[in-house]
């Protein structure tokens, strides 16, 4: 099992500063040293399966799995397997971890993948710093793979991959109709706006107190997959009650212009199976367990720093496993509302009754 860091903690990378800075004020540090990271172990790389890469000129993708805990699930994995190579062939796929995995064996995620049809190899990758971002053996292999799947562990780690070559190798294995995906941590950094937890992680309560906790850290314009803009993603989502954060992360979205039309949408998947797979036309399926779409219309009434958050009416998906959401057209029905007043939600977060009276192209609907 890889270690998640989004739990409440301090960033180690003030940690680690501040230990620099006491160290050289101590004079433990000699007059060349320049200490900017910790010792880290080289990048690692173990590959599974058929040694050599799927050679084919057109897929069927892009597909992506969206996993509320760091694990692979089969289902949604194999429905992405099969939509990418359109039900025939083989492909390869590589596995990106921050961290090698703390207990058990040392690639889990492949270990499950290989066993799922239409699958050719499964390399992991360990990187454990930015610049393995421009390791060029792993991003031949991120080039060469058909799906690339995020593990779970620590999402700033992966955050910090931006502007290396390992982005725009991602990148392009969705656009030749590959597809990307991942699970905890993995799932952050498959939405548009990231909440990176680079600062420490943040609770419900915190991030309704005060939207602009020094905790909530956001990294954009890393991936920007079809029909997913302007959201931020959630994980572990009603098991450790994240609604409340999510709304937050919404909220923070519209006041500082991170979306593209004044509009923000929040994609929170429970853990324990619970999994979107998303097709190339943007139709999301739930397995496993319940997920959640929280989209904010306006502007918060009060977003302020060190002021407690006023938001009226965000209006709230419910997904059970079997349920679809289109991202594509995203609909104007089936929601329940629930509001945010002086940093105090609303009861019956995670359940309510769709309202009825909404419209869809005009025409009044009931949910």
């Amino acid at each position: 099992m890889r270690s998640h860091s989004d739990t409440p903690a301090p960033s180690r990378r003030p940690a680690l500063r501040f230990a620099t800075c006491l160290a050289a004020a101590l004079g433990l540090l000699a007059p060349a040293l320049v200490v900017g990271e910790p010792a880290h172990a080289a990048a690692k790389r173990i590959r599974l399966g058929n040694s050599t890469d799927v050679s084919r000129g057109n897929w069927s993708g892009p597909a992506h799995t969206m996993n509320g805990a760091g694990a692979v699930v089969p289902a949604t994995m194999s429905r992405a397997i099969d939509a990418i190579r359109g039900g025939a062939g083989t492909l390869d796929v590589v596995v990106l971890a921050g961290s090698s995995p703390t207990s058990g064996s040392a690639t889990p995620e492949c270990d499950a993948i290989t066993r799922l049809a239409g699958v050719n190899s499964c390399t992991t990758w360990t990187l454990t710093t930015r610049n393995d971002g421009n390791n060029s053996a792993a991003n031949t292999d991120i080039r060469n793979a058909e799906f690339v799947y995020f593990a779970g562990g620590d999402q700033c780690d992966y955050a910090d991959w931006k502007g290396t070559a390992l982005q725009s190798s991602v990148r392009s294995v969705v656009a030749k109709g590959g597809g990307s995906g991942g699970g905890s941590a993995g799932h952050h950094v498959n939405s548009p706006i990231v909440y990176d937890a680079c600062d420490g992680s943040v609770t419900s309560d915190e991030a309704l107190h005060d939207p602009y906790d020094p905790a909530i850290t956001f990294t954009t314009g890393m991936f920007a997959w079809p029909h997913y803009a302007d959201t931020v993603n959630d994980s572990h989502f009603v098991t450790r009650d994240r609604m409340g954060r999510t709304m937050a992360f919404v909220a923070r979205a519209i006041e500082d212009g991170l979306t593209t039309d004044g509009a923000a949408w929040g994609v929170g998947v429970e853990e324990g199976g619970g999994s979107l797979f998303i097709d190339r036309d943007g139709l999301a399926t739930v397995t496993g367990a319940d997920a959640y779409v929280v989209l904010g219309d306006h502007r918060p009434e009060r977003a302020d720093p060190g002021r407690p958050l006023t938001y009226y009416d965000y209006k709230i998906w419910r997904l059970r496993p079997g349920r679809t959401f289109d991202f594509k057209n995203r609909p104007a029905c089936g929601y329940y509302l629930r509001s945010v007043v002086n940093g105090v939600a609303d009861r019956g977060l995670y359940d309510g009754t769709p309202v009825t009276g909404c419209t869809t192209g005009g025409v009044p609907t009931e949910s």
